[in-house]
């Protein structure tokens, strides 16, 4: 992706911060600019830009929700009576604490959710509450056993834009 000014949005540096940053978001500044061999400071100042340009957010807590008997994984198609009434329904979505993630998607559903339950029973009021949202048709439901694979997307160098330049 490019800047306006057809100036890559992240460099080699920003990348390496981002990489560190993505291995362990306590890294201090500090330790990362010893590793990536530049100042403190140029990764103060990249930060904030990365901050400001909505890339990278602060850190936030991530949870083995089954640790603490959240032990309901599960993802819902959303099937609307209108395919203009999806945005609508992810709005209402909102204030549905159990759904954690919401996507617009492509295909023969519009809106794919996660939702954390305790049990089957708090899965049951969730769904109903789900299926109560206007212009919900239908919901698919889909339970996860396990997540063999849980991890970030390591930046790697601009491949695509190197390869790919525009014009």
């Amino acid at each position: 992706m490019f800047s306006r000014n057809k100036e890559p949005l992240l460099d080699d540096t920003d990348r390496q911060i981002l990489n560190v940053l993505l291995q362990d978001a306590n890294t201090t500044y500090a330790d990362i600019a010893k590793q990536i061999h530049v100042s403190a400071g140029t990764v103060h100042v990249r930060m904030r830009r990365l901050n400001a340009l909505n890339i990278a957010q602060p850190a936030f807590l991530n949870l083995n929700y089954r640790k603490i008997s959240y032990d309901i994984i599960s993802f819902f198609a959303i099937f609307a009576d209108r395919a203009d009434a999806y945005p609508n329904i992810a709005k209402q979505l909102q204030p549905i604490s159990e759904v954690v993630a919401a996507h617009l998607t492509t295909g023969a559903f519009g809106l794919l959710i996660q939702v954390i339950c305790r049990d089957s029973q708090h899965l049951h009021r969730t769904m109903q509450q789900l299926q109560q949202l206007p212009n919900v048709q239908r919901l698919d439901s889909f339970l996860s056993l396990e997540q063999p694979i849980h991890r970030p997307l390591y930046l790697k160098d601009d491949y695509y834009f190197d390869q790919h330049d525009e014009a």
